[in-house]
């Protein structure tokens, strides 16, 4: 493939210390053409980020040497950084989900989560059209 090609492709950068799901979480988005680079863990997200201007972050929220929040929180301090990002976790707490969208995140997708659910995520937070699902309460109250 030709650099000229490649550099229109759409570029994703994932960052999640877990090597089997940033690996399927790789090879998914290869196959869906976009250009995809990794990190495994906060700092080295921060440092790509950066350097590379990605178009979407997918973030892993609980990392070592720098969480998914940190890297948020660092990268939404340089206004003309605007990067779209879906955070990825596999904490159940609304209260993390809640914080996260506060700092800037675009769409939120607690783990195990199916690979198309993924894509669709990644696709419509890119052009736009993706809309956060509230948690609906685990209980109510009378």
């Amino acid at each position: 493939m030709s650099e000229v090609a490649e550099e229109k492709k759409t570029t994703i950068l994932i960052v999640d210390d877990d090597p089997e799901i940033s690996e399927s979480m790789r090879l998914t988005l290869d196959a869906n053409d976009y250009r995809v680079l990794v990190a495994r863990d906060g700092n080295a997200g921060l440092v790509l980020a950066e350097r590379e201007n990605p178009d979407l972050i997918v973030l892993d929220m609980m990392m070592p040497k720098r969480s998914g929040f940190l890297v948020v929180e660092a990268l939404r301090q340089t206004p003309s950084f605007t990067t779209r990002i879906v955070m990825i976790t596999a904490n159940d707490g609304s209260r993390h989900k809640d914080y996260a969208l506060k700092l800037g995140v675009d769409a939120y997708i607690r783990k195990p989560f199916p690979m198309d659910l993924l894509l669709t995520t990644i696709r419509k937070v890119l052009d736009g059209t993706y809309v956060q699902e509230k948690d609906e309460p685990k209980e109510k109250e009378e």
